[in-house]
């Protein structure tokens, strides 16, 4: 089975040489690797370039959001007789045998869709994704299991789960016939929530979570969703999910949650810690609202 790695940069020099030596590691052979580069201005496409490794690259003139450039890297692996698609952030470290697993275990299952479980870079103890679900009570944002838990390997269960971020999810090529490609309107944010609500919601398609691997991820280092040395959202990611949240409610035909969904995004930012308390995120999250209902 030959696997299409597509992973997408954007000033991603900082991160990308522990990314190729976990690339160079796998022990599954039959792979390529696609990188699509969103118009970097540091110097992520000369270390691609100088990396002595076998690689395509598709070079964006512009930055196009990580849905369209996913996009052009599905469709070139697609093209190139790719049997199953690797959406990969390169601000992950993984195991050796993350490849040959997820593939192992899509055969085992028969399941057409993959993700494993994935810890915090730092601290690597911690779990970041063991699982993903929509929870309707808060306007089916996508939730991940375990996040923030000390990893006791207390999700030992390969279940069936209804989401998996794109920082890492392996999907056969049967699922872009099925339910078409990620959905472009979303620049950042919610690309990957919109894709797995279709896909969780198709009678022939299900997402399995893999347990048993070793995967890091640099939470934010690529698209800057935290305010340096705090715990805050940054507006960029206030902005970006809040009005991608309300264009995912009116895709998929929720409209009673429309309004729930502004009752839910004001009172969270009086009592979450993740927003900077002032005037100007407050009307951030406002405006960000209304645009999406414009998208």
């Amino acid at each position: 089975m030959k696997i299409g790695i597509v992973t997408v940069t954007y000033n991603s020099q900082e991160v990308l040489k522990d990314f190729f030596q976990s690339i160079e590691q796998q022990d599954y052979d039959n792979y390529e690797i696609i990188f699509v580069d969103n118009n970097s201005k540091d110097k992520s496409i000369q270390m691609i370039r100088d990396w002595a490794f076998k690689k395509n690259i598709i070079q964006n003139s512009e930055n196009t959001g990580i849905a369209a450039a996913n996009n052009q890297g599905i469709k070139f692996a697609l093209k190139n007789q790719c049997d199953f698609i690797l959406l990969l952030n390169n601000d992950t470290v993984f195991e050796a045998t993350l490849l040959s697993k997820l593939i192992k275990t899509a055969q085992l299952y028969s399941c057409s869709a993959v993700a494993p479980k994935m810890n915090y870079f730092r601290p690597s103890d911690k779990i970041w994704y063991a699982g993903g679900f929509f929870n309707p009570f808060k306007a089916f944002l996508n939730y991940h299991r375990g996040q923030d838990e000390i990893d006791n390997n207390q999700y030992s269960t390969d279940d069936v789960v209804d989401y998996a971020p794109s920082c890492c999810l392996l999907l056969h090529k049967k699922v872009f016939e099925d339910i078409g490609l990620m959905d472009e309107t979303y620049f950042v944010y919610f690309d990957d929530t919109d894709f797995c609500y279709r896909l969780s919601h198709h009678p022939n398609h299900e997402i399995r979570y893999l347990h048993d691997v070793e995967f890091y991820h640099k939470i934010g280092s690529l698209t800057k969703s935290r305010v340096k040395h705090t715990s805050h959202y940054s507006s960029f990611f206030i902005q970006q999910n809040c009005k991608n949240h309300v264009y995912f409610l009116k895709k998929h035909k929720a409209s009673f949650f429309l309004y729930y969904l502004w009752v839910y995004v004001t009172l969270r930012f009086f009592i979450s810690h993740r927003f900077p308390k002032n005037w100007k995120t407050f009307l951030l999250i406002q405006t960000s609202y209304f645009r999406g209902l414009k998208m």
